[in-house]
């Protein structure tokens, strides 16, 4: 008897224990449920379904596709949505960036740089037709052009006229004294034009005593280095036969440069030569070859005649007019 109450009560409390767990474990299952469905997209990759409402397919919006982790998502845009505005850089179907208007930009590159060639050589073109309706060939430098020049009216600076001592004696070894000849023209003055080179087209030497000068220029002649020179038309000229034994060094006229005489204007272009570069002698007043040498570089690079002389063009062109 005792031993079937035991069996009972043991029957009894077995029963109860079983009821008290059985609620605890469906909880149990009920939380884990909600758990497992939000970590089931962090293995997998299966997507999340769109939701319908009931609208149209149509009208129907995709709600998306859940991110896997770790993996990026690529998203397709559709072509409307690609395209760039203009000068901009869009997306081929390649997906390689690209220049939209390259190809006409580089059009209307070739087309702008075609006219400015184009002008270029119409320029020449003028400029050739220009030359040779004034007889001078294409390219030919012209009066006035040239470097520019370190003094003078190149440099916006008018050169003032100097008193300088030159010797009293001329260095007959740097300046060797000029023979006379009888009715010589200056070489290459008939094809020098304009009137300012009228004095040297019309220059021939010529030979006449004391008495003829002094009739006619008497109080217009100077002695430089014991030489006569007589004054006419803006320009200093040998007096040849005044004096039969003096010495003169260059046969032609010399531009009178603010009433000074021969040598003061001769040693003024001297000066004015040796700050640019181009005289490299003793500023003497004598128009040697060295000092004529000189000369003729400047007229060269300045575009002028070459007369090799102190004309009223060069003078100008040093700002001493």
């Amino acid at each position: 008897m005792r031993t079937l109450f035991v069996l009972i009560c043991s029957l009894a409390l077995a029963l109860v224990t079983a009821n008290a767990q059985a609620p605890q474990t469906g909880k149990e299952k009920k939380k884990a449920a909600p758990a497992a469905k939000t970590a089931a997209p962090q293995h997998g990759t299966a997507a999340v379904k769109p939701v319908h409402t009931g609208h149209p397919a149509s009208m129907t919006k995709p709600t998306g596709q859940a991110k896997p982790v770790g993996h990026p998502t690529h998203v397709a845009k559709s072509p409307e949505a690609g395209k760039a505005k203009k000068g901009t850089s869009a997306a081929t179907a390649s997906g390689k960036p690209r220049q939209v208007n390259d190809a006409q930009a580089e059009a209307n590159k070739a087309k702008h740089q075609a006219e400015i060639n184009k002008a270029k050589a119409h320029g020449k073109t003028a400029e050739a037709g220009q030359a040779a309706a004034a007889g001078q060939p294409a390219g030919a430098p012209k009066p006035g052009a040239g470097k520019p020049g370190k003094a003078g009216i190149a440099a916006g600076h008018p050169v003032k006229p100097k008193h300088f001592n030159v010797p009293k004696q001329p260095n007959t070894a740097k300046a060797p004294p000029v023979k006379f000849q009888q009715g010589r023209r200056i070489e290459g003055s008939q094809n020098w034009q304009g009137r300012q080179y009228n004095v040297f087209r019309n220059y021939h030497s010529q030979w006449h005593d004391r008495g003829w000068w002094h009739s006619r220029y008497h109080n217009n002649i100077v002695f430089v280095f014991g030489a006569p020179y007589y004054f006419n038309s803006g320009y200093w000229f040998p007096a040849w036969g005044y004096s039969p034994n003096a010495y003169y060094a260059w046969d032609g006229p010399v531009y009178a440069y603010n009433h000074l005489p021969p040598d003061q204007v001769i040693a003024n272009v001297q000066s004015s030569l040796q700050q640019q570069g181009y005289y490299h002698g003793e500023v003497d007043g004598l128009l040697g070859p060295l000092t004529r040498s000189a000369i003729a570089d400047y007229q060269r690079d300045r575009g002028l005649y070459i007369t090799s002389a102190i004309d009223q063009p060069t003078l100008e062109s040093l700002g001493m007019t």
